[in-house]
């Protein structure tokens, strides 16, 4: 995990400063309440060009979509056992409140409000392994592992430390500043890596107790006090909900500069030298409302697929995760970000500004390397999963 951690964390810091370097380069200025955001189908495509943005933007949505399904289908389940509400309606009402609340609220509210569900999360989780180790739940650094077991994992840890998603919106957020950007990606990472590693321990010293091979979740919930369950799937549905801020927040920011560039290719100059005026007209009066609702279609191009799936197909959320955490996350976030950083450098070798990346070239290539190996690997299990 710590491993997987020191790579997420150097792959995040590479996007933090193409993204900069860009807005400089473009110039980009922030209006309080309308924040120009640089995707990264925009930063593959001036890097590595027209292949580099198609890569990205393919493996972009169908991660923003996995993400969606699998969040959407776990907020169901964890309702449909808190307020036995049925998990296909309890998902698309917790998609729908996160919605509104992007929608509506825009960046700063939801940034207020994902701030204390943050807050309230990362109390929750103290007080259920406070719990836990009273309960005779703590291994530390005891016990023995199986190393073989390590590869099938790695998917899943992924996706739980992932956080590159939000990169270019806080860029955008905090204003190119990267003293700022830096220190941000930095402590925000440390957090669930902190969290995850002393559940871990938990988890492993409550699973030593059992004679079999059993959820740790639910030797926690055994424990003589009902609290505890209510405690745990209030935190499963706050870590869940904070997680889908982020994938919402820039998934709609991303549908909507990809709706901005459509509208800029379709300039009013040219309605007018439509033959048949009326349909030149209705153009017009289409390009209009396009541009007073592209926030609300980006939204509900961003929101209504993945709902639909999620309360759909049961059990998604297994496969939705070993998709994004596995392939989605690993090439957009893993094997990318090297390779921009590496076009820009051959692009801008001149460039005073990209000094800092030229001694970088061999983390580069490790990094870059390492993110490949983790695909492979990723496509060896599941053909061997297949085959048996």
């Amino acid at each position: 995990m710590i491993i997987c951690w020191a790579f997420l964390l150097i792959e995040a810091l590479l996007l933090v400063e193409v993204n900069v370097a860009l807005r400089k380069k473009k110039r980009k200025n922030e209006e309080e309440d309308d924040l120009e955001v640089i995707s990264i189908r925009t930063m593959a495509q001036e890097t590595l060009g027209e292949w580099g943005g198609t890569l990205a933007t393919v493996t972009y949505v169908f991660l923003g979509y996995t993400s969606m399904i699998a969040y959407s289908s776990k907020s169901g389940d964890i309702l449909f056992h808190l307020i036995n509400l049925p998990a296909s309606i309890s998902g698309i009402f917790f998609t729908s409140l996160f919605t509104m609340l992007i929608s509506i609220g825009g960046t700063r509210a939801t940034d207020q409000v994902n701030q204390w569900l943050t807050t309230s999360m990362i109390g929750l989780l103290l007080a259920i392994e406070v719990l836990a180790v009273v309960s005779g739940g703590w291994a530390g650094l005891g016990g023995s592992g199986n190393w073989g077991k390590v590869p099938a994992t790695i998917p899943v840890i992924i996706f739980s430390l992932v956080y590159h998603d939000l990169a270019p919106v806080l860029c955008a957020y905090l204003g190119g500043d990267l003293t700022r950007i830096r220190t941000s990606v930095l402590l925000g990472s440390l957090v669930p890596l902190l969290a995850l590693l002393f559940w871990d321990a938990v988890a492993l010293g409550l699973s030593a107790q059992s004679d079999q091979v059993v959820d740790p979740v639910e030797l926690l919930m055994r424990v003589k006090w009902s609290g505890v369950s209510i405690m745990v799937e209030a935190f499963s549905l706050l870590a869940v909900g904070t997680s889908l801020i982020g994938t919402l927040l820039s998934f709609f920011e991303f549908f909507k500069e990809q709706l901005s560039n459509f509208t800029l290719q379709f300039p009013s100059t040219q309605l007018p030298q439509v033959a048949f005026i009326p349909i030149g007209n209705m153009l017009f009066g289409l390009k209009k409302w396009w541009g007073r609702n592209k926030s609300l279609t980006a939204m509900t191009m961003a929101v209504t697929p993945a709902l639909f799936v999620s309360s759909t197909v049961p059990d998604a959320f297994s496969a939705a995760t070993d998709i994004a955490g596995g392939y989605c996350m690993t090439i957009l976030y893993g094997v990318l970000p090297p390779a921009m950083a590496w076009a820009m450098l051959n692009r801008e070798a001149e460039d005073p500004e990209q000094k800092a990346f030229s001694k970088a070239r061999p983390l580069l290539l490790g990094v870059g390397l390492f993110a490949c190996c983790i695909v492979i690997e990723q496509i060896l299990q599941d053909i061997l999963l297949f085959g048996s």
